[in-house]
């Protein structure tokens, strides 16, 4: 199912043969990576360099966030709807959304504001000249291909829980454009909201038709993103399996019910 090259809307008979994918973490949009890139588990995930981590902080803050929040509200008109659901959160906490968008990680960060929030990504965008540098810097963090080095990703999340800070992570797994619906989720961002006992907060980016000036030269539909109450599993009695899975129905159902209603 590969061949999309661009972000563009897709078409009706996309959606039709997206809906017959036996694999959903089969991705359809075709990136260059002609780097080599090899996670280890010395691989430092979270840098520890202040020189590094300066940098980083000046990079985000005072030139990508203004420059993104411009672009995002130029392009898709950007709206962000339910900040008061996460305004209050002071403590770690765990982030999911649909992946609908290129952008839509840089609209989760202008979601969160200033709070820290790192964001997980796929192994290959780290093969990618100077995309690699760019995302280590904003906070971008590898998801490893091999099942042996995820143990050392995990306590790099569980590290940056336990500090007070925040993980976005896409349980889709896969990038399917301007895609309206809710596909099925994978576990891990689940698994470590209950093992670190943390909130999952669910965000959907929802498409609306353009209006006014807009719809004359826009084609592409606009975007809103909302942001739901965060959830928790407070029932007694149940496993961490059992607890993992209710979390993920839970917000799955969440999310559904938005992009139903829209």
């Amino acid at each position: 199912m590969k061949g999309f090259t661009g972000e563009r809307a897709l078409k009706e008979e996309d959606i039709e043969r997206l809906e017959e994918i036996a694999d959903e973490n089969e991705h359809i949009i075709d990136l260059w990576e002609p780097l080599e890139f090899n996670i280890d588990r010395n691989y430092e995930y979270v840098s520890k360099d202040i020189i590094f981590n300066t940098f980083s902080d000046v990079l985000y803050y005072l030139i990508a966030y203004p420059i993104l929040k411009v672009l995002t509200k130029i392009v898709y008109d950007l709206k962000i709807e339910g900040r008061e659901n996460i305004d209050f959160l002071e403590k770690g906490a765990i982030s999911v959304s649909n992946h609908v968008l290129f952008l839509d990680c840089a609209m989760v960060g202008l979601t969160w504001g200033l709070k820290r929030v790192y964001y997980t990504t796929l192994e290959g965008s780290f093969k990618i000249p100077f995309v690699r540098k760019l995302i280590k810097l904003l906070r971008a963090m590898p998801i490893p291909e091999k099942i042996k080095n995820r143990e050392y990703f995990m306590k790099a999340i569980e590290e940056i829980l336990n500090n007070g800070n925040f993980v976005h992570f896409y349980p889709e797994a896969s990038l399917f454009p301007y895609y309206k619906k809710i596909r099925n989720f994978k576990n891990g961002a689940f698994s470590i909201a209950v093992k670190n006992d943390v909130p999952i907060v669910p965000m959907v980016f929802t498409f609306r038709e353009p209006k006014g000036i807009r719809k004359i030269f826009k084609k592409k539909k606009d975007v809103t993103l909302k942001i739901l109450k965060p959830v928790t599993i407070k029932e007694e009695g149940l496993n961490q399996k059992q607890k993992e899975e209710l979390l993920k129905n839970k917000v799955h159902t969440m999310m559904e019910d938005v992009v139903k209603g829209c």
